[in-house]
């Protein structure tokens, strides 16, 4: 499966799984200057910047740790223009990391980290 194809279907994966949460998704695939934000969601009161990461195995470790530092920096920049960008306000704001876990046989398997960073 091609890359954009794997990612395409993890973050779909990762919208079912937050929508069957209880989370609303207000917005996919934002993009701005510095970087493309996956999901923006919301839940009761809080807004939630939830970056998905999906991948084939974990010969490179589970799909969550490929959020790294600097990618966090990122992310909260990109939360900074989105809410800019938006008129959406909340009393709370929190990070979120989908991890999709695709292999050939069986189910994706889904890790949903609340509140990650």
């Amino acid at each position: 499966m091609p890359a954009p194809t794997l990612g395409g279907r993890g973050e779909d994966l990762a919208v079912a799984y937050l929508t069957d949460a209880g989370l609303t998704v207000l917005d996919r695939n934002w993009r701005c200057r510095e970087g493309e934000l996956d999901v923006v969601a919301r839940e009761r009161d809080t807004l939630v910047f939830c970056e998905v990461k999906t991948r084939r195995g974990t010969g490179y470790g589970v799909p969550v740790e490929a959020v790294t530092h600097a990618k966090q920096r990122r992310i909260r920049l990109l939360a900074q223009r989105w809410l800019a960008a938006h008129d959406e306000h909340a009393p709370e704001v929190r990070f979120d990391v989908v991890g999709v876990l695709v292999g050939r046989d069986g189910p994706a398997q889904v890790t949903h980290l609340r509140a990650a960073f």
